[in-house]
């Protein structure tokens, strides 16, 4: 899946330091986790960019969703716990990921002061023991390395869902109680117009001259906004690009 492949790139892709792997932060986060668990009788998923890795708590959720043994742990080498996803309906997985994309770039563009005061939350449907679905809410909190400019933690949650979340899922500001639908509106500073407007040309199946004579610019300036867009939308080609920017709704 595009977008869950761009999300992979932006999160380990960051200019991590030197970090420790077992830093006093991440100790503290994974006490976090393993409280969730057990207060909350939540799914716990504590993920490390910097070692692309991380710690399940399993609470007394995880067996209603035939995933795992209450009170249990479990470490796995990678940031995205397959186990628990491959649970997760097929739509509400790839809704899952544009949410989480979107709030990646929303939370970006914060100030740093203010970028850790939200989490995401969103809904999903997930099989129980017996296989059939059932109504989740997943929250993330994302946690910074120690230069506080990288994203080096995120906390996921799931619970039985007891309150109705919008299909695009929130922004929700733990402070104030603010809470922020995620839309097409907040794609807004992902993309500059003209970039906007050389991927839709491209979408549409035109070559640089041509984008360059519809556009009256030069040609080196298309290709320049063609490497920016690839830059910002962490995709390789111009096919993905299109992709990535429709799930986005960005085009």
């Amino acid at each position: 899946m595009a977008t869950a492949k761009e999300l992979n790139k932006v999160l380990l892709g960051q200019d991590f330091e030197a970090d420790a792997p077992h830093s006093a932060e991440s100790e503290a986060y994974m006490a976090a986790a393993r409280s969730y668990a057990s207060m909350e009788s939540a799914v716990a998923v504590l993920s490390d960019m910097a070692t692309d890795a991380s710690i399940i708590f399993y609470g007394g959720f995880a067996e209603r969703l035939g995933l795992g043994t209450h009170g249990t742990h479990e470490r796995i080498r990678s940031i995205w716990e397959s186990a628990i996803l491959g649970s997760v309906h097929p739509d509400d997985l790839r809704n899952k990921y544009i949410q989480e994309l979107r709030f990646y770039h929303f939370v970006k563009r914060l100030p740093a002061a203010r970028r850790y005061d939200y989490y995401l939350a969103g809904k999903l449907r997930m099989k129980d023991g017996s296989g059939g679905y059932v109504q989740v809410l997943h929250r993330m909190f994302y946690k910074p390395d120690a230069s506080g400019e990288n994203i080096r933690f995120a906390l996921c949650l799931y619970n039985p869902l007891t309150f109705e979340v919008p299909a695009g899922g929130l922004a929700v500001n733990s402070l104030t109680g603010e809470t922020m639908e995620l839309g097409r509106r907040d794609n807004a500073g992902i993309l500059t117009e003209r970039e906007r407007q050389v991927l839709c040309l491209i979408a549409e199946g035109l070559m640089s001259k041509n984008i360059a004579d519809a556009l009256s610019i030069s040609i080196n300036t298309v290709s320049r906004h063609r490497q920016e867009i690839l830059k910002k939308l962490q995709v390789r080609n111009s096919i993905e690009a299109c992709r990535i920017a429709k799930d986005m709704e960005l085009i």
